[in-house]
């Protein structure tokens, strides 16, 4: 199912709801009440009511919603409810720290190759037991692979080079964690992480108060 016109801070925030709900279910908990989970996930109830009615029905009145169900449901929505296998390039300490993440594991989401073009690292394992090829296979080695997300944390002079290798694979979406826009075709979706804009972002929260 397609679900279109959603907006970008709704899905952002079922990742949230879908975090909490991974917690109570951990905790054996079956049931949750809308003004709980909201209190867990920093939001109002009816924000989460609104959210949720995009997609649908969910929950009973009364009672709440059922913990693994609505789980499974956002996890669907998410389409997460797959395995996604993902390549890196650029293994310093930021690639390396992304590829050790636990949480991408347990989101469904595998590094099944990575790459650099530095040759000290070109042949070397990482902690996850991937190898590190040069970047110069990368069309290759992803198409074998079967890659269906780019991840780049290379110098923003390299990024686009990176990004333009991806769409000869092609791959469907890019994790960009360089600080520069990347230019691709329609079809592949880019979202792109820099840490300084948040950083920005804090900074006049806390100038403005």
């Amino acid at each position: 199912m397609k679900y279109l016109k959603i907006p970008a801070a709704t899905i952002s925030r079922l990742s949230i709801y879908s975090r909490a709900l991974e917690e109570l279910a951990q905790g054996q908990e079956t049931v949750v009440s809308s003004k709980r989970l909201a209190e867990i996930c920093g939001v109002n109830p009816a924000q989460i009511r609104k959210d949720l009615a995009y997609f649908g029905q969910f929950g009973v009145r009364g009672v709440g919603y059922f913990v693994k169900e609505l789980l499974f449901d956002i996890k669907k929505i998410l389409g997460l409810n797959k395995q996604w296998k993902l390549a890196i390039v650029g293994c310093g300490n930021l690639g390396c720290a992304v590829v050790a993440h636990e949480s991408f594991v347990q989101q469904g989401y595998n590094f099944v190759c990575a790459f650099d073009v530095d040759p000290m690292k070109v042949g070397l394992k990482l902690a996850t037991g991937i190898t590190i090829h040069h970047v110069d296979r990368l069309v290759d080695v992803c198409r074998l692979e079967g890659v269906e997300i780019g991840v780049i944390c290379t110098p923003p002079n390299s990024a686009q080079e990176v990004a333009d290798r991806f769409r000869e694979v092609p791959v469907r979406g890019i994790l960009n964690f360089a600080p520069v826009q990347l230019q691709v075709c329609d079809t592949c979706r880019v979202e792109h992480v820099d840490f300084t804009v948040k950083l920005d972002n804090l900074a006049y929260h806390l100038t403005a108060n």
